[in-house]
């Protein structure tokens, strides 16, 4: 019999919020976004809940305009490690850019971060969306949205091959001998490419998963085809089910095209749940949070990810202005979504603003009803499991409370870690090393 499929759970941690308004609630510290204590506080309760890990979000680029946590946070690769040391079963994820970073130095961090957390590693590969971030790396201008992703191809491709440049038992640590290593299982990679030239071999093992976890989160059709061929798992924002059911399907079928098995890559749609014991207490709560939210701050928050587009030189009060290619080279899944929808709901400037800033998604109710759209999500073909955005402590609280035990009970979430890698909980296989693969093919 095939094992019962199970929802995945990750959670992300995003200090005093990535909206304008949210550290102004009064849950949350002021200086969040900077307090190692905090993030291990949010982790060690997601852990609790049995996620399969925490999410580190990242970009590289700010203005005056960005959102607090924007403006003063701790890097994802260096938390992420001190969080190895305080949790033990939960993975660990990251978000590192392929635009500006080269491959050696990133295969050396997250095998690094791999071996600190004992197997509990994952990549978000991005390409980075802000045009401004070029300026922060030593260009005049980003490269091209398409380039971008020929980039990250390469760039992942170098990577995976580092991972492997030490089969499994490469190291014998033999002391009668004095052999440490044998030679014949330590291989330079020797790549040679349009964008990287590296020799290797890296300086590091493979883990107890054999490599990190790797997650993408584009949508555009690069972003979804560099997914389908090379990721693990891939992050996703929808409003609907409907939505979120063609888009795992088309993930699903991009990936069946690469010769991958539909389980070999899991759809995490991002969802901001607000739970309360009755509906008129979860009503109260969406309430109080748009209650937060001024136009200008919506404006400000509208314009990021059209690179801190200024929208007020709009007129609020007409429709939403045509913006032509605007945001084509930055986060293009997004930019296009709120162009398509401003436009299919004829909806003005202030009213998109407002929409976007203070989203009425489904995942608003009791705890039962929010656990019958993530069920209904997941068994529906929506998803393979959710991101929980936790910007208010609170939420990840309530979710792990109240919302995780229903969940357990219908069966269709775990009880405890199934193992202790990242890997392993979210039902993937260890890859096999290349070198160890071709060598048993030969043999």
């Amino acid at each position: 019999m095939s094992k019962q499929r199970k929802l995945k759970l990750g959670a992300t941690i995003t200090g005093v919020g990535t909206s304008k308004y949210t550290w102004r609630n009064p849950e949350i510290p002021g200086d969040a976004s900077v307090d190692f204590d905090y993030y291990a506080g949010q982790a060690l309760q997601a852990e609790e809940g049995k996620f399969d890990f925490v999410f580190i979000v990242d970009s590289t680029y700010i203005t005056e305009k960005s959102a607090p946590h924007y403006l003063n946070r701790l890097e994802p690769l260096t938390v992420l490690s001190a969080l190895g040391a305080v949790t033990s079963k939960i993975g660990l994820v990251g978000t590192l850019t392929a635009s500006f970073t080269q491959p050696f130095t990133v295969a050396r961090q997250f095998a690094s971060l791999d071996h600190i957390s004992s197997g509990r590693a994952g990549w978000n590969v991005v390409t980075t969306g802000l045009e401004g971030a070029a300026r922060n790396y030593s260009r005049d201008e980003h490269y091209a949205h398409d380039e971008r992703y020929r980039i990250a191809e390469e760039h992942l491709e170098v990577v995976r091959g580092l991972w492997d440049s030490w089969e499994d038992d490469a190291f014998t640590r033999d002391k009668s001998t004095g052999q440490f290593f044998d030679p014949s299982k330590l291989h330079a990679l020797n790549h040679k490419g349009k964008h990287f030239s590296v020799q290797g071999p890296l300086n590091i093992a493979r883990s107890q998963q054999g490599q990190p976890v790797i997650f993408q989160a584009g949508g555009s059709d690069d972003g979804r085809n560099l997914a389908a061929k090379s990721a693990n798992a891939i992050f996703t924002g929808h409003e609907s089910i409907k939505e979120a059911k063609a888009f795992y399907q088309d993930i699903k079928t991009r990936a069946a095209a690469y010769g991958r098995a539909s389980e070999e890559i899991l759809v995490f749609p991002g969802i901001s749940p607000i739970i309360g014991r009755t509906e008129e207490e979860a009503e109260s709560k969406y309430q109080a949070i748009a209650g937060l939210v001024t136009l200008e701050d919506a404006l400000d928050q509208l314009g990021r990810p059209f690179t801190y587009h200024d929208f007020k030189q709009y007129p609020l009060d007409e429709p939403f202005p045509d913006l032509g290619d605007l945001g084509s080279n930055s986060y293009r899944s997004s930019t296009d979504r709120i162009k398509r929808i401003a436009k299919e709901e004829n909806l003005t400037l202030r009213q998109t603003a407002l929409r976007f800033a203070t989203p009425r998604s489904s995942f608003v109710g009791t705890p039962e009803q929010i656990a019958d759209t993530v069920q209904q999500w997941f068994e529906e073909g929506a998803a393979d499991g959710f991101i929980i955005h936790t910007g208010i402590p609170s939420v990840l609280k309530d979710f792990v409370e109240l919302v995780v035990p229903i969940l357990q009970e219908r069966g269709i979430y775990r009880e405890e870690y199934e193992s202790d890698t990242l890997r392993g909980n979210l039902g993937l296989e260890i890859p096999v090393n290349r070198y160890t693969k071709q060598r048993i093919a030969q043999a």
